[in-house]
């Protein structure tokens, strides 16, 4: 690839990252994580019924230690709750609280829901095109950062 289409790229993220910057104001204490967190965990009751703290991590691709940190974070807000499963007392799962449905439901289905009307001419597969083409992305500096950063 061309240089000047790699800097078109990166340039292109930048305007992604300022799109981000428009999404709706969060509560005080509330971070963008927490909305990612929830819809995620959301996602994983619909498809596994349970959800551990190594689903979210593998689901979101982060570090178990991270994910453990703001879990107990949003738990500590009232946005989660953890408890022993009834199987094996060793196992964690975590459920999403009426305060945590709420937020998830304001900041991530009624605006998303909202926002799709106006994107309605963005076919799906130029989306996932896009999607796949930033993970790429990221994932080539973030394993290259070190050899970049000379």
């Amino acid at each position: 690839m061309r240089p000047e289409k790699i800097k078109e790229m990166i340039d292109a993220c930048y305007l992604a990252k300022r799109i981000r910057d428009m999404l709706p104001a969060l509560p005080s204490g509330v971070s963008p994580s927490f909305i990612q967190y929830l819809d995620t965990i959301r996602r994983l009751e619909d498809r596994n019924g349970r959800v551990r703290v190594g689903d979210v991590s593998e689901a979101l691709g982060l570090p178990r230690p991270g994910v453990t940190r703001t879990i107990k974070e949003m738990e500590a807000k009232g946005y989660l709750k953890k408890a022993a499963s009834g199987e094996d007392g060793r196992m964690i799962q975590i459920t999403i609280t009426e305060a945590g449905k709420a937020l998830s439901d304001k900041y991530d289905c009624k605006y998303y829901g909202r926002l799709s009307g106006y994107l309605s001419d963005i076919p799906e597969e130029d989306a996932d095109c896009m999607i796949r083409t930033i993970r790429a992305l990221y994932q080539v500096m973030n394993e290259r950062r070190i050899d970049l950063d000379a």
